[in-house]
């Protein structure tokens, strides 16, 4: 039985058989005070007759909670018109995988689905208990903002942390000219600076041939930082990988990869792609993952047109990395960076999320033998398996 946030104990230990934080730790267990780490060991206690709750899992690991950056918490979709709208994503869906906090998008629609909207899924989100946030803007260039600005957007609405996702080498993308992506980057830059947020521009990338000449023209004749926009869906056919693969190397940059739920090869899953990534030499920790969830996987033909859709779900985003673990591509410490330690790190989220320490903010999952998720604990509250 879940207790009310209102009876629950003060206080939280958790006692487990493992502890990657994501390196291996000598501790078993975990002391959660006010939705925080308050302490790592083992044997640990509390003064008697303070107000504890126990949770005995010896037989389960605890490592941070997963992190989904690219998520369409209000459902994606519409390419095919309003019959083909997908469908809200529910705290459920999210917890159940291990996650704890995921990153809000728009998307292809922007016109029926708005940033309203999104801003109140996501503190409904908040409400349930998973760590929610957005991004302001959509496919669209100029964007669509909350209060008129996207400065305004990053300085004024705490769950704003950054612009996506723009979509360029896309035909469904409004074909953003250069010296457009250039200014409205630095526009968000010195938004996040006045904001105290890392501010990053999330770029959908489709499969056009320009691929991602605007991001490496970007980053080649200004002075924005790499660390500031993070091309997604760079899984999306070989010879964009493959260029991923050079614009990491090249720019010392950040690049994300999509778990498709469609991947036509397994070379392009999240399992082949991560897999490609590192034997070209690209560091871990320049790789992160994510779902696209609850977005659309729609089907065109050779002339643009619509056929066909399907909806994303977040199990193969799970799947491909438990992959990853299971086929020795990478040790545990080093696979929870791609869904956990590099995202929040890339979202400027490291100094709360992304590690199991003392002070960072309890979220924790609970994993058995297989990397199975067992139980999510986000802010020190269990919101998925038994309490």
């Amino acid at each position: 039985m879940r207790l009310d946030d209102r009876d629950a104990p003060l206080l939280t230990l958790l006692r487990v058989g493992r502890i990657f934080a994501p390196q291996p730790l000598e501790a078993t267990e975990i002391l959660i005070a006010d939705g925080r780490i308050a302490a790592l060991g083992r044997d640990l206690s509390v003064p008697e007759g303070w107000p504890v709750r126990l949770v005995e899992a010896r037989h389960l690991t605890a490592v941070p909670a997963f992190i989904d950056q690219h998520v369409h918490v209000t459902g994606g979709g519409g390419e095919g018109g309003c019959g083909t709208r997908c469908p809200e994503i529910t705290a459920h869906d999210i917890a159940s995988m291990g996650i704890g906090t995921v990153v809000g998008v728009l998307g292809t629609d922007g016109i029926s689905r708005s940033l309203a909207d999104l801003l109140a899924k996501v503190r409904g989100l908040r409400a349930e208990g998973i760590a929610a946030y957005m991004y302001t803007g959509s496919y669209r260039v100029p964007p669509p903002t909350l209060t008129g600005d996207v400065q305004r957007d990053l300085a004024w609405i705490p769950e704003v942390i950054g612009l996506g996702e723009i979509a360029i080498s896309d035909h469904r993308s409004s074909q953003p000219r250069q010296d457009e992506i250039e200014r409205l980057v630095s526009e968000v830059r010195v938004g996040a600076m006045l904001a105290g947020k890392r501010g990053i521009c999330h770029f959908h990338v489709g499969d056009g041939k320009r691929g991602l000449a605007p991001l490496r023209r970007l980053l080649s004749e200004t002075e924005i930082p790499a660390e500031q926009v993070i091309p997604t869906h760079v899984n999306r056919h070989r010879d964009l990988l493959e260029e991923a693969a050079d614009y990491a190397l090249t720019f010392d940059a950040n690049v994300d990869v999509t778990a498709f739920d469609d991947a036509d090869e397994d070379d392009l899953s999240g399992f082949g792609a991560v897999s490609r990534l590192l034997r070209r030499g690209v560091p871990v920790e320049r790789i992160t993952m994510s779902s696209d969830c609850n977005g659309s996987l729609p089907e065109f033909d050779a002339r643009g047109a619509y056929i066909g859709m399907r909806v994303a779900g977040n199990t193969t985003l799970i799947a491909d990395w438990q992959r990853l673990v299971r086929e020795g591509v990478l040790p545990l410490e080093q696979a929870l960076g791609l869904i956990s330690g590099n995202v929040a790190r890339v979202l400027g989220l490291d100094g709360q999320k992304g590690r199991l320490a003392v002070g960072h903010d309890a979220d924790v999952t609970l994993l058995d033998d297989d990397f199975q998720p067992q139980r999510t604990f986000i802010a020190g509250r269990c919101v998925f398996g038994a309490d």
